[in-house]
């Protein structure tokens, strides 16, 4: 029977405790809102992964650790024609560009990385297809999950409880009055700093940058706890009126016992 579904009823971490545990080999392919992710497994061990637009190639993955620099990725991008992942790599190593470490360490990293955003969807349909093999010109690694499951499930936990500080990011950011001084920020703290505006919602922010939800909530909970910028409603956007009826009771008795209710509870808690 094939493995499909949704990601509200089946998350990343089951799906792959249950590709680890069931050692499974094949691609697991999830529909986000807005991108697709490739996910391919031998032996329920992954061997590669790509989102989005992102080929997943030995020229970008080397380019983006800063292995090559643009003008090699270029050079390469140019001139490698149909040469395969494989033949790349060793004319990279003979030509000392790179060593073989590079190669295995950096594809590595970059496709944990890939799974790492991956495990911040929420919502997508997903699939499992046992006769779709990792692609034959890619180099693939062999990793195991173990780690990859408990480092997902950590951030998971980390993303549940910025959202409880950070609860939409649809809100805006500005400066505080007095911001402290003498702070020492990021280079990806630097990237969101420069479109604090009360215009500039939090979604527009991260998308600007390329940031996933895990990483601006991180970035902006770091700038209010260091006192730079305070949340605000977007410049410009209607401000919402109370509904009378949105109470569960109008009756007044009521509503203070209800009060009174929830009041204790808080007590408790």
């Amino acid at each position: 029977m094939a493995l499909r579904g949704n990601l509200r009823d089946f998350t990343i971490t089951q799906l792959l405790n249950l590709i680890n545990l069931a050692g499974k080999t094949g691609t697991l392919i999830v529909e986000g809102p807005t991108e697709q992710a490739q996910v391919s497994f031998r032996e329920g061990k992954l061997a590669y992964a790509r989102i989005g637009r992102e080929d997943g190639s030995l020229a970008l993955v080397l380019h983006k650790a800063n292995k090559i620099n643009a003008n090699q990725f270029r050079a390469i991008a140019d001139r490698a024609g149909q040469m395969t992942d494989k033949e790349l790599g060793l004319l990279l190593i003979n030509a000392g560009y790179v060593t073989q470490e590079d190669i295995l360490l950096n594809l590595q990293a970059y496709f944990t990385d890939a799974i790492r955003r991956l495990f911040t969807w929420v919502e997508g349909i997903f699939r499992f297809e046992n006769d779709m093999l990792p692609p034959e010109d890619r180099i693939n690694v062999k990793l195991e999950l173990e780690n990859i499951i408990i480092e997902g499930s950590r951030q998971l936990r980390e993303l549940e409880q910025l959202q409880d500080e950070i609860p939409s990011l649809d809100m805006a950011l500005k400066f505080t009055e007095r911001p402290l001084t003498n702070v020492n920020l990021s280079v990806d703290e630097w990237k969101v700093v420069k479109f604090v505006d009360p215009k500039n919602t939090m979604r527009q922010i991260a998308g600007t940058n390329k940031l996933d939800e895990l990483e601006i909530r991180r970035i902006v909970y770091g700038l209010l706890q260091a006192g730079l910028v305070e949340v605000v409603r977007p410049a410009g956007s209607p401000i919402p009126t109370t509904n009378p009826k949105m109470f569960p009771t109008q009756d007044k008795e009521e509503q203070k016992t209800l009060i009174n209710k929830l009041i204790g509870r808080i007590r408790t808690m």
